[in-house]
């Protein structure tokens, strides 16, 4: 063996994996407590700044996703051409100082400048993430290689939002974005001597030093390849509902079952980070494990957890108790995250090493646009419309933004919560019926899975 095949090799073995994959866990972790943070204190911020519902959900939607989708794309073609170490530090910088740059927010427009970095700085996570893993791991175990790593996600949510709470309680809600854009900026400083870079392609048994195709080659790659088309469909679909209901979460918590803010931001973050947590490792681990006997189960599994999400929502939404909610929503989001590392590792496995990159990059520029983009502002406006049609006076003059107007009644503030309440209720039921159509998208994934395994066995066997 050469030096540069036994360097090569230690790629493979498990100290560089381990620390692989613990270091970006840690990376992923402050990615989603991030979000996090701004999802549990978006009831105290709605009130601090005097924003409607549709403003939040353009905060938490299209304002952060317009950078997202625009540079993610790009940062996946860079992937493919530089060292992926260094583009994960400087996107790590960008969205940790950004973080910070929220807590120093005074109105709507400040708050969505910084929005708008926040998602500039996370569209380099996924696809130098996935890239990496690529290289170092077998294709039967990417998705649950990849679930290891996104635990980093229910982290994030488990400690950033009680933590937020607890910060907004006692500091205000600016010292919470404080709190965890900061050591996120020192994680970014540290990322290039922590990871070195890996070879492309050294777990398909060929280094490639190939130079990677343009950009018109990957799309017609892309466009020809219906199967991979069918499995970004279906997990941008499935962005659509997934996001709406993280980013109205808490809201929906503290309108509906009468929460604080630091009670509602410690439920939201429990019930997100146990079943992301849940969904996560079984989903990744599970169906690595049934495509051995089966290609199609990765597509299955997907399929078959969002179909199961739909009506365990419905259930959760107009559940009449709080511990009867809080149950439901735990079995909803562990089901409907069966779809998520799955999602990834089928991209992965359905493009070369030197178009994987980018392959995740696309498919987290759609899943942005259309699940982070519309997903947030569909339900704040759908929440002020439904709040609307169930208040009997006046809502716009009575109940501004959904609050009780200067001088109003105690009965009149008790009617305008309750409508407000029930806007928001109707439109998180309606943004779940999405799952059905990105489940019908997975299925009809599955055939290619088995023919593109077949052709691959072949091929091997030749």
């Amino acid at each position: 063996m050469s030096g540069a095949e036994d360097n090569n090799a230690r790629f493979l073995e498990s100290p560089y994996r381990i620390r692989l994959v613990s270091v970006l866990f840690v990376v992923c972790a402050f990615n989603f407590a991030d979000r996090a943070v701004f999802s549990a204190l978006a009831q105290t911020i709605k009130v601090d700044l005097q924003l409607s519902d549709l403003q939040l959900g353009l905060l938490q939607g299209i304002v952060f996703a317009v950078l997202y989708a625009a540079v993610g794309l790009p940062i996946g073609l860079l992937a493919e051409r530089l060292k992926r170490t260094h583009i994960l530090a400087v996107a790590t910088a960008v969205w940790s100082a950004a973080t910070v740059a929220t807590g120093m927010a005074g109105s709507f427009v400040q708050l969505a400048a910084a929005r708008l970095l926040v998602g500039m700085g996370e569209a380099g996570f996924m696809p130098t993430t996935a890239s990496m893993v690529g290289d170092v791991t077998r294709r039967n175990r990417r998705a649950s290689t990849m679930s290891l790593i996104l635990i980093g996600t229910p982290t994030g949510y488990l400690v950033g939002a009680p933590l937020a709470g607890y910060l907004s309680d006692s500091f205000g809600w600016r010292a919470a974005f404080l709190a965890f854009g900061i050591p996120g900026v020192i994680v970014a400083l540290a990322l290039p001597f922590l990871l070195k870079e890996p070879p492309r392609g050294l777990a398909d048994g060929e280094v490639t030093r190939r130079q990677a195709p343009p950009i018109r080659d990957f799309l017609r790659a892309v466009w020809g390849n219906p199967t991979l088309k069918w499995v970004i469909a279906g997990g941008s679909l499935a962005g659509f509902g997934m996001t709406s209901i993280s980013q109205f979460l808490a809201v929906f918590l503290a309108r509906t079952h009468e929460l604080s803010v630091r009670e509602a931001a410690a439920a939201y973050g429990s019930v997100s980070g146990i079943s992301l947590a849940i969904g996560l490792l079984t989903g990744g681990m599970v169906t690595d494990a049934l495509s051995r006997r089966d290609p199609r189960w990765p597509a299955w599994g997907a399929a078959i957890g969002l179909a199961m999400a739909v009506p365990t929502y419905l259930l959760a939404f107009h559940a009449g108790s709080l511990w009867s909610a809080i149950a439901l929503l735990l079995a909803a989001g562990a089901v409907l995250l069966l779809y998520y590392a799955p999602t990834t590792g089928m991209i992965q496995n359905l493009l070369p090493p030197q178009m994987r990159a980018s392959g995740i990059a696309l498919y987290s520029l759609l899943y942005t646009l259309i699940g982070s983009g519309f997903g947030p502002v569909f339900v704040g406006g759908a929440s002020d419309f439904f709040g609307a049609r169930s208040y009997a006076g006046n809502y716009g003059v009575d109940c501004p933004n959904g609050l009780p107007a200067a001088g109003a009644s105690q009965l009149q503030a008790l009617a305008c919560a309750d409508a407000s309440a029930s806007g928001l209720t109707y439109a998180l039921s309606l943004s779940v019926l999405i799952f059905v159509i990105s489940a019908v998208c997975f299925l009809r994934a599955a055939p290619g899975l088995k023919a593109r395994a077949q052709a691959e066995s072949a091929q091997t066997n030749a």
